[in-house]
C-alpha cells in the first residue's frame, strides 16, 4: 500500500511537542488559525512531510488555488495536510500538523501521524480549536481542555459533566497518540458569540499562552497581544454604541463573574450573536448601521 505521507530530507528536533491545527472543524474566531500563523511567523521551519491530497481531500469541496499573472497561469497549490518541524526561541522542538482536516481515511491518516509522533520522539501532542458561548468580550479568553488524563485537564480547566460532541480529526489523533504512549490535550478557547464569525485575536492569544503553559515552549506573543487590544477596542466601540447591545454585555459579565467564567446561556430577550456581527462587519468595514 502507497503510503500517505511523503518524507522530505530534514533533519527533525529532538522530542518535540506536536501542535495541530487542521482547517475544516469549528474555529470561532479564527483563533487556532491566527493562534498557529504567530507560531509559524515565530520561528522558522521546515517540512518534513505531506500527505497525498488526492487521497484525503474532497478537491470539489476545496478545490486547488490557481494563481495567475496578467492573464498567465503561474501555478496550482494542492490543499494537503504536512508537517512542518522547526524550534523554539530557546531551542525546544516543535512540531506543526497544518492543512486541511482530512474529508476520507480518518483512521490510516491518523496511524500515519502517530507512526510519526513515535518516530519523532513527540513528548506531548496539542490540538487546538476555539467555539462560540456566551462569554463578554471585556473579560479574558477562558480555556478548556480535552484530555488525556485529569491532571493534564485540570492544569488548563475543564467544562464540567459529560457530554457527547462530533469530533475534529485532531481529537481522533490525540485519542490514538495516547493509546501509543504520548500524552495529548485539546486546547479550546470560549469565544464571545457574537465575534465567533470573524478574527478575534484574543481567542488566539490565550490559546499561544495556553499552549506556552502546557508544553513550556517559548513563542513571543507580543504581536498577538497587540492585535488583542486592538480587537477589543474595536468590539468596545460598536457595544457603546446601542443600548440594547451594552445591556447584553453587562449581563454576561455578571454572569461571568458570579460563575468564574463557566460557560454561560443567554436568557430572556437579548440580541442574537449574527446580529451584532453583521452590525461589527459594517462597522470595521466603515459603513453606517
Amino acid at each position: 500500500m502507497v503510503p500517505l505521507a511523503l518524507r522530505h530530507p530534514v533533519t527533525p528536533p529532538e522530542r518535540p511537542v506536536l501542535v495541530m491545527v487542521l482547517d475544516g472543524w469549528i474555529d470561532a474566531g479564527f483563533g487556532a488559525a491566527t493562534a498557529v500563523a504567530a507560531i509559524l511567523t515565530d520561528m522558522k521551519t521546515e517540512t518534513l512531510a505531506t500527505f497525498r491530497g488526492d487521497d484525503l481531500i474532497d478537491q470539489r469541496a476545496r478545490r486547488p488555488r490557481l494563481r495567475i499573472d496578467d492573464g498567465v497561469r503561474a501555478g496550482i497549490s494542492w490543499p494537503e495536510p504536512e508537517l512542518l518541524v522547526g524550534r523554539d526561541r530557546m531551542g525546544s522542538g516543535v512540531a506543526l500538523l497544518i492543512g486541511p482536516e482530512p474529508d476520507y481515511r480518518w483512521r490510516p491518516f491518523t496511524s500515519e501521524v502517530v507512526a510519526l509522533a513515535r518516530e519523532l520522539g513527540v513528548r506531548l501532542v496539542v490540538s487546538l480549536g476555539a467555539f462560540p458561548n456566551a462569554t463578554p468580550h471585556t473579560r479574558p479568553i477562558k480555556l478548556t481542555a480535552t484530555a488525556s488524563d485529569p491532571e493534564l485537564a485540570r492544569r488548563v480547566g475543564v467544562v464540567r459533566g459529560s457530554i457527547e460532541v462530533p469530533a475534529g480529526i485532531g481529537e481522533v489523533i490525540g485519542e490514538s497518540c495516547v493509546k501509543a504512549g504520548i500524552p495529548s490535550v485539546g486546547l479550546w478557547a470560549l469565544v464571545p458569540h457574537y465575534v465567533a464569525a470573524m478574527p478575534f485575536a484574543p481567542a488566539a492569544l490565550a490559546l499561544v499562552e495556553g499552549l506556552c503553559s502546557i508544553s513550556g515552549l517559548v513563542i513571543g506573543t507580543d504581536g498577538l497581544a497587540r492585535s488583542a487590544a486592538e480587537a477589543r477596542s474595536q468590539v468596545d466601540d460598536l457595544i457603546a454604541q446601542s443600548p440594547e447591545h451594552e445591556a447584553m454585555v453587562r449581563q454576561m459579565e455578571e454572569q461571568f463573574d458570579a460563575d468564574g467564567g463557566a460557560i454561560l446561556d443567554l436568557e430572556g430577550e437579548l440580541p442574537t450573536g449574527d446580529e451584532i456581527a453583521s452590525e461589527l462587519e459594517r462597522y470595521l468595514r466603515g459603513e453606517s448601521a
